[in-house]
């Protein structure tokens, strides 16, 4: 696995600003080109629509915090199955603000969005944005959180997640959700969010080294499956 990470400092907007923002892309392929867009989510069974060969994913979360609702939470874990495909894109992103709180009564504000999407095809043109995006407004010692993680399995023939990988897909989506009603500290959810992104990655990466390699196909001479990790983090 190979692992990049990109820090940068981000500007102060105010006093007390604890902005965090992280985007992760974990692809997972087998003959993968550059090129992606939007869909609705898949059961994690079921294949996702992909017209005439075109597949298009589109998730976002979105969190936002105020006086009124001083805590805001929002996740989205999807499962897009493409089956064969030559184009696709995909756009993952999570977004939070939190503002006019006061020091008194700060706010917090995590939105976390995961994206898995499964896709077969010698040379896939896939165009893949993944985007997070955590921000203050006027909130002094506020928390806000925003982590997209996008992971994408492209094999040469098509296959599916067994039922085994459906299952411990379903229980880190309940994990996922179950981060929304933590009291632990904004570190403390993104070495969560971190673990099951983790998680989600070995499943893929077992699955994918399961699906059939076609007739003739020199098992020697096969190209295995590859993991890259793209992880940006601001604060």
């Amino acid at each position: 696995m190979n692992l990049n990470d990109h820090r940068r400092v981000a500007p102060r907007t105010g006093a007390g600003r604890k902005a965090v923002r992280l985007g992760l892309l974990a692809t997972i392929g087998l003959g993968a080109v550059a090129t992606a867009a939007s869909a609705q989510a898949a059961a994690p069974g079921s294949f996702s629509n992909n017209a005439h060969g075109v597949a298009i994913a589109d998730n976002t979360a979105l969190a936002h915090a105020n006086p009124v609702q001083r805590t805001a939470f929002d996740d989205s874990f999807t499962v897009h199955q493409y089956g064969a495909v030559f184009a696709a894109a995909a756009y993952n992103q999570a977004a939070a603000n939190s503002s006019s709180c006061s020091a008194a009564e700060p706010c917090r504000s995590v939105a976390l969005s995961f994206q898995i999407i499964t896709m077969a095809g010698e040379n896939i043109h896939l165009n893949a944005q993944n985007h997070s995006r955590a921000t203050n407004y006027h909130c002094a010692d506020c928390q806000t959180f925003a982590g997209a993680y996008q992971f994408i399995v492209s094999t040469p023939n098509p296959f599916t997640l067994s039922s085994t990988a459906q299952r411990q897909l379903a229980e880190i989506h309940r994990k996922l959700d179950a981060l929304g009603r933590s009291k632990d500290s904004i570190a403390s959810v993104q070495a969560q969010a971190d673990s099951l992104a983790a998680q989600v990655t070995a499943i893929l990466k077992a699955g994918a080294a399961t699906a059939p390699k076609g007739p003739g196909v020199d098992a020697l001479a096969a190209q295995a499956p590859t993991v890259t990790m793209h992880r940006m983090l601001t604060h």
